[in-house]
């Protein structure tokens, strides 16, 4: 099995999938077990490019391949998050404390399209559906919800050229949540 890429300040280098249809609905994945909802993503392994991880995992995780989908864009630089410490395995080394994504924007070239999660001996997902653009960032578990707001912000002029639909009334609260300190562990 192919190395992931872990920074020498503990971040493992991932890349993140925003798949886009028709007017501007999203892609969301249930995670295996029914562990929340969330974006196609996934590591990166030595050697990789960018784009070389994001249609492994495109196919890896939702069994779409390069031509079902249009490269539209993708985040200008690396958006990170730290794992909450229940979640760093202290026993795996080099040790991964967050993880760094670069984000990708995907349109579907057609419709309708058929998804496998079965591409894998443990896959992602169980279950999907389409949402609304800026749900995910609420949906997401709560130490991903900061990162899934500034990549869809970045986004959004790319997959809305017209004019972006409005901010939810949730948006700024999910955000001045983030900020708060967290509870102690």
């Amino acid at each position: 099995m192919a190395q992931d890429v872990i920074d020498s300040d503990g971040f493992r280098a991932n890349v993140g999938i925003v798949l886009m249809r028709g007017a501007g609905e999203v892609f969301l994945g249930r995670r295996a077990g029914g562990r929340g909802w969330q974006f196609p993503q996934g590591g990166m392994r030595e050697g990789e490019s960018l784009e070389e991880a994001v249609y492994r995992e495109l196919n890896e995780e939702i069994g779409l391949e390069r031509p079902d989908v249009e490269l539209v864009g993708h985040t200008a630089r690396w958006l990170r998050y730290r794992l909450p410490p229940r979640y760093v395995r202290r026993n795996q080394q080099p040790l991964c404390i967050g993880q760094k994504q670069r984000w990708f924007l995907l349109r579907l070239r057609r419709e309708p399209m058929q998804f496998e999660f079965e591409r894998t001996a443990e896959p992602e997902f169980d279950e999907w559906r389409w949402s609304t653009f800026w749900d995910p960032a609420r949906e997401v578990i709560y130490f991903k919800r900061g990162v899934y707001q500034r990549a869809l912000l970045e986004l959004a002029p790319l997959a809305f050229p017209g004019g972006a639909p409005p901010l939810p009334q949730w948006w700024d609260e999910i955000s001045r949540r983030r900020r708060a300190p967290a509870p102690a562990e």
